[in-house]
């Protein structure tokens, strides 16, 4: 492993995770700017903003989807370098510099992440990702508190190596939640399904 193997992973995952596919879909569907939606963010919570699930579930795999290619083009290429990719996969997603740094949220691409990096930490965030929804109604809550878990998980199943990359994935979500947080607090955050 070299410098220029490790700064090769980064861009190739930054790149990858910076794909904006809500905005390219609603875009294509003619749903409208997602920057003028909602939160503003691209991601899949988003999207449903607009009434379109089909656009959200759609949005939601594919975000998915960059977070995996990302971990095993780098396992293939620049093998014990996978998890800086994912990291950069995730910075790439809520920080894309074609749209200004204004991306998404993290989730859905950290989820892929997880479950290219080992089946098992992709497992447990799902669980958690959709246990927590399911008691709370809330996105952001099911959100955080699985990306939370996903280094938990790394370092409890045997995947230690993984454990700080995932820790840095799950702070960067936990910023881009912030405002979130203060609506949680304040017993203001939505539920899904709610206006």
């Amino acid at each position: 492993m070299t410098t220029t193997d490790l700064l090769l992973a980064l861009i190739a995952g930054y790149v990858l995770g910076s794909i904006p596919f809500g905005v390219i879909l609603t875009r294509m569907a003619g749903a409208g700017n997602l920057h003028e939606i909602g939160s503003g963010g691209t991601g899949a919570t988003n999207v449903l903003r607009t009434g379109r699930k089909g656009l959200a579930a759609a949005t939601l795999l594919l975000d998915l989807f960059k977070g995996v290619v990302a971990v095993l083009l780098a396992r293939a290429i620049w093998p014990g370098l996978e998890e800086w990719a994912g990291l950069a996969a995730i910075v790439g997603h809520c920080f894309p510099i074609w749209l200004k740094l204004r991306g998404g949220k993290g989730v859905a691409t950290l989820m892929g992440v997880a479950l290219g990096l080992a089946w098992p930490i992709g497992l447990v965030f799902a669980v958690v990702w959709i246990g927590m929804l399911a008691i709370t109604r809330i996105s952001s809550a099911g959100g955080m508190s699985a990306s939370v878990a996903a280094p938990i998980a790394a370092y409890q199943l045997g995947y230690q190596d993984y454990a700080l990359a995932l820790a840095i994935m799950a702070l960067v979500v936990l910023w881009r939640h912030r405002q979130n947080i203060g609506r949680l607090l304040n017993g203001t955050e939505p539920k899904v399904g709610k206006k």
